[in-house]
């Protein structure tokens, strides 16, 4: 039989974001990474909830996929019910990757497009697929590898645990062995590290901890441009560990005292909160949580410089080939935006006609402006049609106008 040797995990802030929305969970057998949608309200909440749902749950029962996906559906239920009967929560969302062992398998339940690899033989495997538009698009032949790496909608994507209220989670089960090392992240490590990089760093490692560090701070290295979270464990095999002096390995939710774990790094970004009773588990959590707004569907800031290979620039011309695909992605999408149009909220909660597309560029740029606020208070609308209504839905003009009209018409 297999069990944990060995774990480790992280969240930083990175480089461009003043708060963070991802939250992880750590409590062999199970570990899980939510990420709060940056560009919705409240991701911060939404991720929380999220991995408290662990906590809660009973996950001796039922298969591994079954719990995993229990778990994660009655975590939707419940940011979608906080979103729809608190305006101030409207819209938040998350994704969620999370891992349990079983016997000699390791069994996933994923929501998103934060990610879940395995790391054997030296090889790193990726194990989910994201629920982003890129990734569609690339299922379908439309969208080449190469292309997605920079395409500025790689932060859109198609399914999370809040908006609506069911969710269909993806599960999946993988026989596991001796010597494996799972690492689940959000997609700030991702969207900034190539994943050779993050094979090489995990062949480099020293221990898992030392891993998890390099990891986040090749990600800030790179940019930086989104919260980052990584959580890593690794697997032995029972039989071997039994024929040595002692075993300290994990299993089940056996957990065996260890040193105790940092409360943070120097910017204060991890804060351990302690379990009380039962199996341990660690839930971890940013310092200072704060709400954001914008989309229901933007993961946050764009990153088109996301490209394959993700290592630090060492040539001007493969600089200058970088910026040269930046320029044109933005421009292509600054200038389609242009023809779009979506309804949201204003600061005052006012329906509202906007221009352009849900998304935030790095360094404060928006690609979309106010072009009408009408005088229907969101509140007022009945919560199915309000989520219709303000789910970012890229229109034409006239769609959205005649949209906002009839709104208009029956408050009157």
């Amino acid at each position: 039989m297999l069990r944990i040797a060995e774990e480790a995990g992280l969240t930083d802030v990175g480089r461009q974001r003043h708060t963070n929305e991802d939250r992880y969970y750590e409590s062999a057998p199970v570990f899980a990474v939510a990420d709060g949608m940056g560009g919705a309200r409240s991701g911060e909440v939404a991720s929380q909830i999220a991995v408290d749902e662990f906590s809660h749950q009973d996950i001796a029962d039922g298969s591994p996929e079954d719990r995993l996906a229990e778990i994660a559906r009655a975590a939707n239920r419940k940011i979608y019910e906080l979103a729809q009967s608190d305006e101030s929560h409207a819209g938040m969302g998350t994704t969620l990757t999370a891992a349990m062992l079983g016997d000699n398998e390791i069994s996933l339940g994923h929501v998103g497009d934060s990610r879940a690899y395995r790391f054997r033989d030296d090889k790193l495997e990726r194990l989910t697929q994201d629920h982003s538009l890129v990734e569609e698009l690339m299922r379908m032949g439309r969208l080449s590898p190469e292309d997605a790496e920079v395409d500025p909608r790689r932060s859109i994507i198609t399914r999370a645990l809040g908006p609506e209220p069911t969710v269909e989670v993806e599960t999946c089960t993988y026989p596991a062995k001796d010597g494996d090392v799972y690492l689940l992240c959000s997609d700030g490590l991702t969207g900034m590290v190539s994943e050779d990089r993050m094979a090489e760093i995990l062949r480099a490692r020293s221990s898992l901890d030392q891993a998890a560090r390099a990891l986040v701070d090749e990600a800030n290295q790179s940019g930086g441009k989104d919260n980052i979270t990584v959580v890593l464990f690794k697997l032995v095999d029972e039989a071997a560990v039994e024929e040595g002096p002692e075993s300290e390995t994990l299993s089940g939710t056996e957990r065996l005292p260890s040193a105790p774990a940092p409360a943070g790094d120097a910017s204060g970004d991890t804060v351990v909160i302690p379990a009380g009773t039962g199996p341990q588990s660690t839930v971890h959590s940013p310092q200072s949580p704060a709400s954001t707004a914008l989309s229901t569907v933007d993961r946050g800031p764009s990153t088109p410089l996301q490209a394959a290979g993700r290592r630090r620039a060492r040539w001007p011309l493969a600089a200058a080939v970088v910026l040269i695909i930046v320029i044109a992605a933005v421009g292509g999408l600054y200038a389609a935006s242009r023809q779009l149009y979506f309804v949201g909220t204003d600061n005052t909660g006012l329906v509202t006609l906007y221009r352009g597309v849900p998304y935030d560029l790095p360094l404060g740029i928006k690609l979309y402006t106010q072009q009408y606020e009408s005088s229907v208070p969101a509140s007022a609308l009945p919560s199915r049609q309000r989520s219709a209504v303000l789910d970012h839905r890229l229109r034409s003009r006239g769609d959205a106008v005649d949209l906002l009209r009839s709104l208009e018409r029956s408050e009157g």
